[in-house]
């Protein structure tokens, strides 16, 4: 029998976050739990509730919570008194995840790519791979996407889209022109077309562009799915026009698609590429900018970064590539799962005239709202289900679960989802609410 969720109704003593934490922190309002524990699709918090996690980190934890294979190679390494910090120095730790990179993920592929090593967050990647595209290039403009998310540093900032973000900054954010993604204006409008168009226009106002940055499915913007065809042109119009084009594969990338890299069969070989959030396995800070050779063009110490050398995250990014990459049978078990999570939510959605987004195991209900979308993820939380929403208003009710959580438990948490959505769209909901 499957084990189920074990909520606690008991909520934690939160004094030390009121008197000592910034009101800046979001996920710890909606889920006010303290967790003490997890292991694979489990959270486990202080009075003994016991929690199913489809948000698994905001997919950095896509083999699950402590991983025993990731677990088992990191407690070796320290054990043995293995560098922790290296700055950019030869380890041992890095010429095996360098070599596990190369040997497993590029190489049959056909992919021949310098790795970066920057500061450890997704927008640390992106900053790189901005300020390198502006460097080759000698342009300052890049075009990114409508609902696109790239990170909280001001290069990165400036190329997202959400206004809520962006207006934390505090400062004019430049130089990026957002066009429209994929199906902005709905299917009959292809937006690769009306880019071009602009592109061609002498008097559009476009500059030329050094980059064109854009996720084949946009996470945090409420998982907008870019098509194959529309990537390819997009690639195309980057080649033809000078720029390089660089895909955010942050979220999207390490499996969370069904392959290693979310493009992997669009026909499109990425200038520059972004990793960050489940690169290491095992929840460590780690990113990398990946890019072709000939444009690694810097100059030693141009971009650095105290935490650029994560040895930790070595060890279980390298133990992660090699057991769970090294054949196609993970590929194909996400592949599988990701078409039972689909089918699942369609029906779902179906029965309250909604609709789903997505790909793989990146998939969620649109709610019209990001009221509705609040309750029906407060409902789940209640009966011991972690998930988040995503999109411009909040949305989206998006499915992150790890990707090697069971079927049994999958199902069960899509149970407690279902159930989340027919009390949130039912007239009596709120009549006789706790």
């Amino acid at each position: 029998m499957t084990d189920l969720p074990r909520p606690s109704r008991r909520k934690p003593d939160t004094a030390i976050y009121e008197r000592m934490e910034s009101r800046v922190r979001s996920y710890c309002t909606a889920i006010p739990r303290q967790f003490t524990r997890a292991e694979g699709a489990w959270l486990h918090d202080s009075h003994g509730g016991r929690y199913l996690d489809f948000l698994a980190g905001c997919s950095s934890l896509n083999y699950g919570h402590n991983h025993p294979v990731l677990k088992r190679a990191l407690i070796d390494y320290v054990a043995r008194d293995g560098i922790a910090h290296g700055l950019d120095f030869h380890t041992d730790a890095k010429a095996e995840f360098l070599d596990a990179l190369e040997t497993v993920i590029l190489k049959p592929r056909g992919m021949d790519y310098r790795a970066m090593f920057v500061g450890p967050t997704g927008t640390n990647a992106v900053e790189a791979a901005l300020k390198l595209a502006r460097k080759v290039t000698g342009r300052q403009t890049v075009i990114a996407f409508t609902n696109g998310f790239h990170g909280m540093t001001l290069g990165a900032l400036a190329c997202t889209g959400n206004e809520g973000k962006r207006g934390g900054a505090g400062v004019p954010l430049a130089h990026v022109s957002h066009e429209p993604y994929d199906g902005y204006y709905g299917p009959e409008i292809d937006t690769a077309d009306l880019l071009e168009q602009r592109l061609a226009d002498g008097s559009s106002g476009l500059d030329a562009p050094a980059a064109f940055l854009v996720e084949t499915v946009q996470g945090e913007g409420g998982l907008n799915a870019a098509s194959a065809g529309w990537m390819r042109k997009i690639a195309a119009l980057a080649k033809r026009h000078g720029a390089l084009l660089i895909v955010d594969d942050i979220q999207a990338g390490c499996g969370r698609t069904g392959r290693f890299f979310s493009f992997e069969e669009m026909g499109i070989r990425p200038d520059i590429i972004t990793l960050a959030k489940s690169l290491s396995g095992i929840g460590a800070p780690f990113a990398l900018t990946l890019f072709r050779p000939e444009l690694d063009q810097w100059k030693p110490g141009e971009h650095n970064g105290t935490f650029r050398g994560n040895n930790h995250a070595f060890v279980t990014a390298a133990a992660a590539i090699r057991h769970f990459w090294s054949d196609d049978a993970f590929a194909a078990d996400i592949a599988r799962r990701g078409d039972l999570l689909g089918r699942r939510l369609d029906a779902i959605a179906a029965r309250h005239g909604m609709g789903t987004r997505g790909r793989g195991m990146m998939q969620g209900i649109d709610a019209g709202t990001g009221a509705m979308a609040e309750r029906i993820t407060g409902i789940a939380f209640r009966e011991g289900l972690v998930i988040e929403t995503s999109g411009a208003d909040g949305e989206i009710v998006k499915v992150l679960a790890p990707l090697t959580i069971d079927d049994d438990l999958l199902a069960a948490g899509l149970d407690i989802l279902e159930r989340a959505v027919n009390e949130a769209t039912a007239p009596t909901y709120g009549v006789a609410a706790e």
